[in-house]
């Protein structure tokens, strides 16, 4: 698969990548940014199936943390 990148794009991505920074190389940023656009759609996924479920929990901190969770398990299930 090849991406075509802006230079300022380009330039961001390469700073993301090195000794000194969070990711190894090009791959596992790339791999990482996937997996996290995959965790906000399922994200909105589920808070789209709790709406369309009527009335439920109170919007609160515990409410987002049991959420996660959930979000949490899906993943490592699927992996």
């Amino acid at each position: 698969m090849n991406v075509s990148l802006t230079d300022s794009l380009k330039q961001f991505v390469e700073s993301q990548v090195g000794d000194n920074a969070r990711y190894g190389n090009v791959s596992e940023f790339m791999r990482d940014l996937i997996r996290r656009e995959q965790a906000r759609i399922e994200f909105h996924a589920l808070v789209a199936e709790g709406v369309r479920s009527g009335d439920g929990s109170e919007l609160n901190d515990a409410y987002f943390d049991r959420l996660h969770d959930r979000i949490s398990a899906a993943r490592t299930t699927a992996q």
